[in-house]
């Protein structure tokens, strides 16, 4: 079964990053920096995988992402430098009107807290990710991380 929920991440993107400076702490000052996305849509569909690169802030990530067509959801793990070659608790969640919402239970310093990841306008030129975590079980959000996407003109 062919998926198309994430077709339109495949290719090379540029993006700019902003980033909550102190999270859960009741701050408010951000961070912006620049970054790539090279991005594969593998297995129908079924099966995502992108390297963010972010030299300025020597930050370089990977995202796989794996639909479970029995249960109608993506998985999402994050692993970087900091994650100490492990992959992040995944996030799980689906696609409907056009945006995507992800959740999962993890910890942050030690607290348990909810994790969010939002993609949307992605039917647009500018795809918009977030994430967002809870210290109360989803009652409250604080976003902590968004990046706007331009994807880069083809060589050649």
């Amino acid at each position: 079964m062919t998926n198309t929920d994430f077709d339109f991440l495949t290719g090379h993107w540029h993006s700019r990053q902003r980033r909550l400076g102190k999270v859960l702490a009741g701050h408010d000052e951000w961070y912006e920096f620049d970054a790539t996305l090279d991005c594969q849509v593998l297995l129908d569909g079924n099966g995502v995988f992108d390297v963010l690169r972010a030299p300025e802030r020597d930050l370089e990530g990977v995202t796989l992402r794996l639909y479970s067509p029995e249960e109608r959801v993506w998985r999402i793990w994050w692993a970087s430098r900091a994650s100490g070659g492990r992959l992040d608790v995944p996030v799980v969640g689906r696609f409907a009107d056009g945006t995507g919402t992800f959740e999962c239970d993890d910890t942050w310093e030690g607290r348990p807290i909810r994790v969010r990841y939002v993609w949307s306008d992605v039917d647009t030129p500018r795809p918009r990710w977030e994430q967002a975590f809870s210290p109360d079980g989803g009652r409250t959000w604080e976003v902590n991380w968004v990046a706007r996407f331009n994807r880069e003109p083809s060589v050649g």
